[in-house]
């Protein structure tokens, strides 16, 4: 039977399964249809030249698999349930979850929250990873502590008491995959708690927000102003529990003002609350020596999240949660149910890396690029986009530009992306109440372009504004 294609090849073996392919792929490309009387096994095997056996296993495998039927008397046949594939097309996917940093590829990459990953300290890293490896013992390879491990704990308890005047102590202290991981365990433990509002900073990441309302909880925006969060709006809320970003607000930049901190520790203690200290961009101050954190002043009061994703890499995926012993405690048991804790190999790294001293003067090498980065943009954009105004402290990976007044923000944002510039309008950050009042602006990213890079991309955007600017 030739007309059924099934073509053989004898010295690749298995002539029942290349029969049944055969057939499997007749029927799916509509060739075979449903109802089609085949020959006889006896037939097609005289017809293909191999034993009766080869083809009666043929046909037991695909009646079995339900593409042919066999009936006394009515021979064998393509089962009618056996047709092409080719169903109507399915509804369209719902669109994948945005990446952070998965962009299209522009010519200058101003979007806010990525450090220079072309920095990162490849040879020093490896240089650690194999040391850690050397001094690792054959239990460590265990599954690991879920709070993370010993070593590690005990460095950044370490590190963090001289580097952000932190009040802490390996028990104390939770290694986690990056200060997101713990920011949304932390907030289904509050959640747990019965503290199910959660107030956060206006503007604030948009990226979080999602993130924290799939936790369970409300949130409540608090207005930030020129000294950071507004303590007295937040008061006026019925949140327990507070996350701010002290050191360097995302994304307005500001430093939370020495009035407020104390004003800040004191409706915690008045408020039996619990402050979440975001410590984004603290290692990365130009202008002076970073302000403490929180946490220094009352470690029974505030979490102090970190983690490396800025100073390193995102990739790395570590961070950490300096937090009250009972709450510590709490938080190593719901890694225990969740996830088993942290990978070893890189939690073992970091530890060397951080006991050499790799760390520090690597974060040293970065504030002296990273100055040199952000005076140059902002100089540059002072020439070239005239009555944008830079807001905040000198200070981390981004800064908040406000545009000049008459602006269309959007229409800024999608000329600057034609003009090959990938650029961050801040509105999406603000709560749409105050979305309606804020003077448009973008949220510029700089660390990973050279100076001149930053310059021509203030050229461009300059272009981008004044074409805004007429609409």
């Amino acid at each position: 039977m030739t007309d059924l294609h099934l073509p053989l090849d004898r010295s690749a073996g298995r002539l029942a399964a290349q029969i049944a392919a055969g057939f499997r792929a007749g029927v799916r490309s509509g060739r075979l249809t449903a109802g089609t009387r085949l020959p006889s096994s006896r037939d097609l095997a005289r017809d293909l030249a191999v034993s009766r056996g080869v083809v009666v296993a043929a046909y037991e495998q695909l009646t079995a698999e339900g593409f042919l039927v066999a009936r006394r008397g009515d021979g064998t046949r393509i089962a009618p349930l056996a047709r092409p594939d080719d169903p109507p097309p399915p509804p369209p996917a719902p669109p994948a979850p945005a990446v952070p940093g998965a962009r299209t590829p522009v010519d200058y990459d101003l979007w806010p929250g990525s450090p220079d990953l072309a920095a990162f300290p490849r040879d020093r890293w490896l240089a650690a990873e194999r040391a850690a490896l050397r001094a690792l013992p054959d239990d460590a390879l265990a599954y690991p502590d879920p709070a993370g491990a010993l070593v590690l704990r005990t460095e950044l308890a370490g590190y963090l008491g001289r580097a952000r005047a932190a009040h802490t102590d390996p028990a104390r202290v939770v290694v986690t995959n990056g200060a997101a991981h713990a920011l949304s365990a932390l907030t289904r433990l509050l959640r747990a708690d019965g503290r199910t509002v959660l107030a956060v900073e206006d503007p604030a990441s948009a990226r979080q927000l999602p993130m924290l309302q799939a936790a369970g909880v409300r949130l409540v925006r608090v207005p930030v102003d020129g000294q950071g969060i507004d303590v007295a709006a937040l008061a006026r809320t019925d949140a327990r529990a507070v996350l701010v970003t002290p050191a360097h607000q995302y994304p307005t930049g500001v430093v939370l003002s020495p009035d407020r901190r104390a004003s800040l520790i004191a409706w915690a203690r008045d408020a039996d609350g619990l402050i979440i200290e975001d410590d984004y961009d603290a290692e990365f101050r130009y202008d002076r020596e970073p302000v403490g954190c929180l946490q220094g002043v009352d470690p029974e009061r505030v979490v102090l999240l970190g983690s490396v994703s800025k100073t390193l890499a995102p990739a790395i995926r570590l961070g950490w949660a300096a937090v009250p012993p009972p709450l510590a405690a709490r938080l190593r048991t719901h890694r225990l149910h969740t996830d088993l804790g942290t990978p070893v190999l890189p939690q073992h790294t970091l530890a060397e890396y951080l006991r050499s001293g790799g760390y520090e003067r690597h974060l040293r090498a970065m504030r002296r690029r990273y100055r040199a980065r952000r005076d140059a943009f902002a100089d540059a954009l002072r020439r070239h986009v005239p009555g944008a105004r830079v807001h905040g402290v000198p200070a981390g990976i981004h800064l908040y530009a406000e545009l000049p007044p008459g602006c269309d923000e959007e229409r800024v944002v999608a000329r600057a992306s034609r003009a090959g510039l990938s650029v961050a309008g801040a509105r999406p950050l603000w709560s749409p109440g105050r979305a309606a009042h804020a003077p448009p602006a973008l949220v510029l990213g700089y660390a990973g372009l050279e100076e001149g890079c930053l310059v021509k991309a203030a050229e461009l955007l300059g272009q981008a504004v004044a074409a805004g600017a007429r609409g």
